[in-house]
């Protein structure tokens, strides 16, 4: 601030007006600031060109530290100008406290015992609609936690923690099922640092997560204010259509306040948004016979060929992000028969649900179109002819988590405690149905890292996976709340 002057000394308008210009120029984060804005009202005219004499302003130093301390006790009452539209729990102050210290830390020492059951559960076959035997794993576990466990009636294992009240309820789920079909060899092996198997991640993360936050809840005797239903649902996967979550809103969509759901590792992303999609089968059908004395017979696969490599060729947008996939293709009893009967299953998603529409209608008339080639090129249309329908088979809503919801700025507080960084996403999860009805829900990870879902080599690495399981119950517990200790 430039050489001071001793007290007791006068202090010329040069050095005042040095003082004053330090002062001025000070950092705005700083106390001096405030003085500098009143320095600039004041002498502002004086460093135009004003001339005065050193008689007619001569102050001493005591003089302007009482005007210093005058104007920073003045400003003292400013506040920021800009505030968060959407406060944020105190969740590091949720997990300064000692019962949640003590769950976060069963969290960090029994990170053995969550891998050792997603090991379990994940040899335990659970393809869509046969879930029953993995469904049992999991209660059992549960209603060692001291919760009220039960089964519904579409085979969701519902676990209950009562809250403080019950008038209103937070769901946390993760889904059973998983996309390999029965009879799929399913054993977990190790290499290096990773498990190997079909469905470890997708989602035996989520579900070894689920009941990581319940163990970890009750070993700390914690009481939520609204009461936590711990879901392990049937039916995410494919066909399953999210049977198993709008089991769940159904039966609870009065008391819901939020919905979290666990699918598969990392910390790095948040689903806040429904990606909408649409499944269908096309089934054509046809008289069939034999390959050599009824050939030229209008077939059901040379239909469906037909119709596909039109349907391939559809041009869909880059924004609204929009795809299609041909999933399966059934049809025909031996090689050498002309098949009764051909199948293909479709997936059409989109950003906007009206391009999946135009999607459908786009399928629906190549189709059409490839039946009416195959029959124009048939030889002999006078032992029958080909039929066709498409049925819907799947179809999941979109909806979008506003930006100031209060759970999401739970799981944001929760990232900040555990020093996380996650990024918005849009995808098809369980997480659809609620949000579709304008329940605030979110789908995340279980911690770790994953990779090669849906396929015979997908694999999943622990490391890291106890800053998930954090993630997950500060997220649960600043949505849920904590009830008030006795006294």
């Amino acid at each position: 601030m430039g050489a001071p002057v001793a007290q007791g000394e006068s202090a010329s308008p040069a050095a005042f007006l040095a003082l004053a210009h330090n002062l001025a120029n000070a950092e705005p984060t700083t106390p001096t600031t405030l003085f500098a804005i009143h320095a600039k009202m004041l002498f502002v005219p004086m460093a135009v060109g004003q001339h005065f004499s050193a008689k007619s302003f001569h102050l001493s130093f005591q003089t302007v530290k009482r005007l210093i301390v005058c104007v920073i006790l003045l400003a003292m009452p400013i506040r920021p100008s800009v505030i968060s539209s959407v406060p944020r729990p105190r969740t590091s102050s949720l997990a300064d406290q000692p019962q949640v210290r003590e769950a976060l830390t069963w969290l960090d020492k029994n990170l053995d015992w969550t891998t050792a059951q997603q090991i379990r559960l994940t040899e335990i076959p659970a393809p869509s609609f046969q879930e029953a035997k993995r469904a049992q794993a999991v209660k059992d576990i549960l209603s060692a936690e001291g919760l009220s466990v039960f089964t519904d009636k579409v085979g969701n294992v519902i676990g209950e923690l009562r809250g403080a009240q019950d008038k209103e309820v937070v769901i946390l789920s993760a889904h059973l099922d998983t996309v390999f079909p029965p009879g799929t060899e399913i054993h977990v092996t190790r290499e290096g640092d990773r498990l190997v198997a079909p469905g470890i991640s997708d989602n035996g993360t989520g579900l070894a997560g689920l009941l990581a936050v319940a163990r970890a809840l009750h070993v700390a005797k914690i009481k939520p204010q609204r009461t936590i239903l711990f879901a392990a649902n049937v039916g995410e996967e494919g066909e399953g259509n999210l049977r198993g979550m709008r089991a769940l809103i159904d039966a609870y969509h009065a008391k819901i306040r939020a919905v979290i759901v666990l699918d598969g590792s990392g910390i790095d992303h948040v689903t806040t948004k429904a990606l909408a999609s649409r499944r269908v089968e096309v089934v054509i059908t046809g008289p069939g016979g034999h390959s050599w004395s009824d050939f030229g017979m209008p077939n059901p696969i040379n239909a469906l060929v037909r119709g596909s490599v039109r349907f391939i060729n559809t041009k869909v947008p880059l924004a609204p992000r929009t795809t299609f996939n041909l999933g399966q293709i059934e049809g025909g009893t031996s090689v050498n028969s002309i098949p009764y009967e051909a199948k293909l299953k479709v997936d059409l998603r989109s950003e906007n649900e009206d391009e999946i529409t135009r999607m459908e209608s786009a399928l629906r008339e190549c189709m059409a179109a490839g039946v009416k080639d195959e029959m124009d090129n048939s030889r002999d249309r006078s032992r029958g002819k080909l039929e066709w329908k498409l049925n819907m088979i799947g179809s999941r809503p979109g909806g979008d988590l506003p930006p100031d919801s209060a759970l999401l700025a739970s799981l944001r507080a929760a990232d900040d405690a555990i020093g996380n960084k996650s990024r918005n996403e849009r995808s098809s999860t369980d997480a659809n149905i609620p949000l579709s009805m304008g329940i605030e829900a979110i789908a995340i990870g279980a911690g770790g890292n994953g990779g090669g879902a849906h396929s015979l080599q997908e694999w999943y690495d622990p490391a890291g996976r106890e800053l998930g399981l954090k993630r997950v119950l500060l997220t649960l517990l600043g949505i849920s709340g904590l009830a008030p200790e006795k006294p």
